[in-house]
């Protein structure tokens, strides 16, 4: 099958047409003609190669939406015409300890949508049946992309921690992923504080649902919640003080990050012996997960903030996600 996109020849360039074959299909592999692709700012990093493991020429975008066309002999619990999401994953093996397990997204062999595979900056991606998300039917597609990406990157640590209703719980940097987190909390129960940077965004942060809005460059703001808060998200790239985040923490407190942070983390160890308090990280969720958060959207009605583009406009839509403009994800239209 052809199948024609946008990719980048080389680290930090500009993407361009490209059209390319993909082959023969696979058994268990289904083709998705592309509706919507998000824009996630791990596309740009892995535009740029700054995580070394970019193949070029490069076609981003793993937060799909669209429809299947096409399926192998041996697919499952999907089939032509069925509406579905594919984000950062494609494949996994589906027999080793982690997939017999249900964890998928930790396999060994799992192959990411765009790490040595053409994503959905197309009119066509091909996955794994596994991953090929069914979509609730009463979801809105134009808006869904961010959610098989971002949604369950910041959804997956709150079951992971047991995050539960009565908690007080903080997240950190309220971007693309940041403002998805305050969202799944605020309906998950919590009290939700946001700790932020950018004073401009205030208003727009307590109206998606925090409670209260931390200056986090500001030491006696952060002090006035010393003990307090029963988990907290790390949505940011950048380092940060960590201790001031452990502090934050109330004794068994929980602090998660999902932020690849490229410098290594200086954790204080008194901050967590002290007060039993742990540190965790995570990928995205498995395909059941990925689900049920879908499910827990439609019922509560739960979206990113989106900006739409349409795909001709790819390289306007990075700019505009480079600049720190986006409010607060990008979604490409395939015409």
């Amino acid at each position: 099958m052809k199948v024609n996109g946008y990719a980048a020849t080389a680290p930090k360039a500009k993407l361009t047409p490209y059209s390319y074959e993909l082959g023969a299909r696979g058994s268990e592999e289904v083709d998705i003609k592309v509706s919507y692709c998000g824009l996630c700012h791990s596309d740009i990093s892995m535009i740029n190669n700054d995580w070394g493991m970019s193949q070029y020429p490069f076609v981003p975008g793993h937060e799909i939406i669209g429809e299947v066309i096409a399926t192998g002999n041996a697919v499952k619990n999907v089939k032509v015409g069925d509406k579905v999401g594919l984000g950062w994953m494609a494949s996994s093996c589906m027999s080793c300890e982690q997939c017999m397990h249900g964890d998928h997204n930790l396999c060994a062999k799992g192959e990411a949508t765009i790490v040595g595979r053409n994503g959905g900056f197309a009119d066509y991606v091909r996955g794994h049946w596994s991953w090929a998300i069914p979509l609730p039917k009463g979801i809105d597609m134009s808006k869904a992309g961010p959610l098989l990406c971002g949604g369950i990157t910041v959804f997956n640590p709150i079951i992971l921690a047991g995050v539960k209703p009565t908690d007080k719980v903080g997240v950190i940097g309220i971007g693309g992923l940041g403002h998805m987190a305050i969202k799944f909390l605020k309906h998950w129960g919590c009290e939700v504080i946001a700790f932020s940077s950018n004073p401009n965004k205030k208003k727009e942060i307590l109206n998606m649902g925090a409670s209260q809005v931390i200056n986090s460059t500001a030491p006696e703001e952060l002090e006035s919640i010393i003990g307090k808060l029963n988990f907290i998200l790390n949505t940011t790239n950048v380092t940060l003080d960590w201790n001031s985040y452990l502090t934050a923490l109330a004794p068994k407190g929980k602090f998660h990050t999902v932020g690849a942070v490229l410098e290594p983390m200086a954790i204080p160890a008194f901050s967590l012996m002290l007060g039993e308090k742990t540190v965790g990280g995570s990928p995205i969720g498995s395909p059941a997960l990925t689900r049920t958060m879908l499910d827990f959207c439609e019922r509560h009605n739960i979206y990113s903030e989106v900006e739409e583009f349409p795909m001709t406009n790819v390289n306007e839509a990075i700019e505009h996600l480079e600049n720190g403009k986006a409010r607060f994800r990008i979604v490409l239209k395939n015409k």
